[in-house]
């Protein structure tokens, strides 16, 4: 009985370790740290009041889609009421905002949204000018933007990228598939 209890201890003990061992909590401020480490439907209410500040139009009237693709991705963001008109206008100045910001190397926007510590957000911030090809395009009832490259480390950074998305907008996000869901193809965008 003793030798349980000490073999459930020392593997208790371990697990705290080894789940403290995988997140740096020295580089994280503290609201950082107060996302990480938050429920997952207190952070996406979270992410929801934040994303007021940065995203014109309504997180909860659109939807975000993330198709991963070999070369990158496509992330879409669509209204659900296609009538909507003026959330249609909105989505379409913001994607196209933050398209411009993004070929620049200013993550700003997620980065508020998110957090500094979001997946993926490091490696596309530290890319270099043109590593990452960044096309819009006008889609029924939004808009969406496709990402392309050839450095299968940004392509990792990408779909990590996406998943932290997918997860933080929860019922506002979904995964896309390529081929399908309104994608219009720019998952076979040539390669920079």
């Amino acid at each position: 009985m003793l030798n349980t209890t000490l073999a459930t201890l020392v593997l208790l003990m371990g697990a705290g370790s080894a789940s403290a061992q995988t997140m740096d909590h020295s580089r994280m401020n503290h609201s950082t740290h107060r996302m990480a480490t938050m429920p997952a439907d207190q952070r996406q209410a979270d992410v929801a009041q934040r994303g007021k500040e940065v995203m014109p139009f309504s997180l909860a009237a659109t939807t975000h889609i993330f198709t991963k693709t070999a070369q990158g991705g496509v992330q879409q963001v669509v209204v659900k009421k296609t009538d909507d008109t003026e959330q249609v206008r909105l989505t379409r100045l913001h994607l196209q905002e933050i398209r411009e910001q993004f070929l620049k190397g200013d993550y700003s926007g997620p980065t508020r949204i998110h957090g500094q510590d979001m997946p993926g957000l490091a490696e596309l911030k530290a890319a270099a000018p043109g590593q990452v090809a960044i096309t819009y395009t006008d889609i029924k009832g939004g808009a969406e933007l496709g990402y392309a490259t050839s450095n299968t480390a940004l392509v990792a950074a990408l779909h990590r990228w996406f998943d932290a998305q997918l997860s933080d907008h929860g019922k506002d996000a979904m995964a896309g598939h390529a081929g399908h869901s309104g994608h219009t193809g720019h998952g076979e965008m040539k390669k920079p």
